[in-house]
């Protein structure tokens, strides 16, 4: 299967909700045996709290300040097109200052902690 970033970009934003009153700017890409694949792009401020499940993220374009809360203290880090990120279930993190173009693409799996 192929997920074309442009096709993803063409749907975000998504619907209002509650939580996205002006869109959701995720794009639901795959949910399969308990993998979840998206497109994560924010506008203005990165609102994400602790996950529940491990996380990859995988730049997609732009760039951004990701700040990533540790066992070891607050680590920030400049990312850009092509990096790929871990994240541990429950770990607090963010993308801080990110370009408008800035967009994500993001795997979630595992076990719910």
């Amino acid at each position: 299967m192929q997920f074309p970033l442009a096709d993803s970009l063409s749907r975000i934003p998504g619907a209002p909700s509650a939580r996205w009153p002006d869109g959701s700017r995720v794009d639901v890409v795959l949910e399969h045996n308990g993998l979840l694949f998206e497109l994560y792009a924010p506008v203005g401020t990165d609102t994400q709290q602790p996950h529940t499940r491990d996380e990859l993220y995988i730049v997609a374009r732009g760039q951004a300040l990701f700040v990533h809360h540790t066992a070891r203290g607050r680590v920030a880090q400049e990312v850009s097109s092509g990096d790929a990120l871990f994240v541990p279930a429950g770990d607090v993190h963010r993308f801080e200052t990110f370009s408008p173009d800035f967009a994500a693409w993001v795997v979630f799996f595992g076990p719910e902690q």
